[in-house]
């Protein structure tokens, strides 16, 4: 295999704003929002995909066909410092609720944590450590 499977995700939100406050606390680090008619999209900060294992993503409004939801699919943000706890210690006091804390996968893959946003969708993150 020549690239991960996914290579791009976008999180539904209802609150632009708002969203991007959550996020930009929660992992620290800035999100850009760009409007493209129907939707505005707050990109994550991301490397050239080609160079990096992992997928870019962004947040996402279109009330039209995106809706926020904690069934279904989960995405794994990976943790902007490899220690799941430091994001998740931030999850609250940004508006959000923790619903996993810090648990281990396993040694090989490392630990995970969920939680729930301010838009009210269930995220995953990840770390080794």
């Amino acid at each position: 295999m020549k690239a991960n499977v996914c290579c791009w995700f976008e999180i539904p939100v209802e609150n632009m704003n708002r969203a991007v406050k959550f996020y930009e606390t929660v992992f620290n680090f800035k999100i850009n929002v760009q409007n493209f008619g129907e939707e505005l999209m707050g990109w994550f900060p991301f490397t050239n995909i080609k160079n990096s294992p992992n997928s870019g993503g962004s947040l996402i409004y279109n009330p039209k066909h995106y809706t926020p939801s904690t069934n279904g699919t989960l995405i794994y943000l990976a943790s902007q410092t490899n220690n799941v706890s430091n994001e998740l210690s931030r999850v609250e006091l940004a508006g959000g609720n923790v619903i996993i804390e810090k648990k281990i996968i396993s040694e090989e893959i490392g630990f995970m944590g969920v939680f729930i946003d301010t838009e009210g969708n269930r995220i995953a993150v990840h770390s080794t450590k």
